[in-house]
């Protein structure tokens, strides 16, 4: 196998800049999600990729090799559309051949890749199944089964999990991910599920407006969101206003008296307008801090969400136990020993 890289990717749809100089870089085997709103170009992105639509600029290269100049079908991709393409009237079987018809092969080494292509994605003894017999979950892995039999060199998934029902989707996103691992293929999968993207991706790549604004593990984007954007979308929390004193620390009249320690992200001057974005996690309720009263409960179970709206008016989440307090009960809230907020400037998050 081999690094899958792109470079520069920029993509205009008339006057609108869909993609505006991409660059991420695959590492052999590595499952990567593209994240981001409707709009944000990942399809597009993932289109480029499977050479259903040509960049502007930049390129794609499978180690030394440039495939962004070759077809569709020489590239050796395999892809799983969003609606599977599964043709009702062929069988399990007849599906999963669909992709090697070009090859040329002789029935029985046909009917032993289709073998092998169902073994890999737990569909042994499907062959001869028709489409209609199978449940949701079952026949997203037929399309799975159909991309892998011809042996991509990458696999690209497009929203493979969207037309699935809740419970069925929670489900299969978990068997995907884990055949996903086991076939170790270099694979780009596009959604707009965080939960999904988290699960599936080692990495993931968040888009927003054509443009990459962070790649990294799920634990790093949702700790230490790089830009506003990537704070407010991975996760939910609160902004409050504040002011850099010094390198390391920043006062925020609304939460505190003392300056607190924070990580100031790139941006942030010293004595200029800057927020605090605070995930519900970070804070708590204790008996000296913010005065504040409980605006709503959102009760979890074993966990609740408590909204307390501030005396400035503002309103923060605070993650709780199994007993929260009523709503309109008067509370105190503080930030959690050794949390260290971030702080970006202050501006437009969206």
């Amino acid at each position: 196998m081999s690094r899958l890289e792109l470079t520069g990717i920029e993509k205009r749809f008339g006057a609108e800049r869909v993609l505006a100089g991409v660059s991420l870089a695959l590492e052999p085997g590595e499952i990567v999600a593209l994240l981001g709103p409707s709009g944000s170009g990942k399809t597009t992105l993932l289109r480029i990729l499977a050479g259903f639509e040509t960049a502007d600029a930049g390129e794609v290269r499978l180690g030394d090799e440039r495939v962004d100049r070759l077809r569709p079908e020489r590239r050796g991709f395999g892809m799983v559309f969003q609606h599977y393409a599964l043709f009702p009237h062929l069988t399990v079987a007849g599906n999963v051949a669909f992709g090697l018809e070009t090859r040329k092969l002789g029935r029985a080494e046909l009917d032993r890749r289709v073998a092998a292509a169902l073994a890999r994605v737990d569909l042994a003894g499907f062959e001869r199944r028709r489409i209609d017999e199978l449940s949701g979950g079952q026949q997203q892995r037929v399309a799975l089964a159909r991309a892998l039999a011809p042996g991509p060199r990458v696999l690209l998934l497009d929203e493979p999990l969207s037309n699935l029902d809740p419970t069925l989707r929670e489900r299969t996103r978990r068997e995907l991910a884990e055949e996903l691992r086991a076939i170790g293929i270099t694979t780009v999968l596009v959604t707009h599920e965080q939960e999904e993207a988290f699960e599936l991706g080692e990495r993931v790549a968040i888009l927003h407006r054509g443009r990459l604004e962070q790649i990294g593990r799920p634990e790093e984007l949702y700790r230490a969101p790089a830009t506003r954007f990537v704070a407010g979308f991975v996760g939910h929390g609160a902004w409050i206003p504040a002011r850099l004193v010094d390198a390391e620390s920043a006062e925020a009249p609304e939460l505190a008296l003392e300056p607190l320690v924070v990580v100031a992200r790139d941006g942030v001057a010293i004595g200029a307008a800057a927020e605090l974005f605070l995930r519900p996690e970070a804070l708590e309720l204790a008996d000296a801090g913010v005065a504040g009263e409980v605006a709503r409960v959102r009760f979890g179970g074993p966990v609740s969400w408590v909204t307390v709206r501030l005396a400035s008016g503002r309103e923060v989440e605070v993650l709780v136990g199994a007993n929260p307090p009523a709503a309109g009960a008067n509370v105190a809230v503080r930030l959690r020993a050794g949390e260290r907020p971030a702080l970006f400037p202050a501006g437009d998050a969206a």
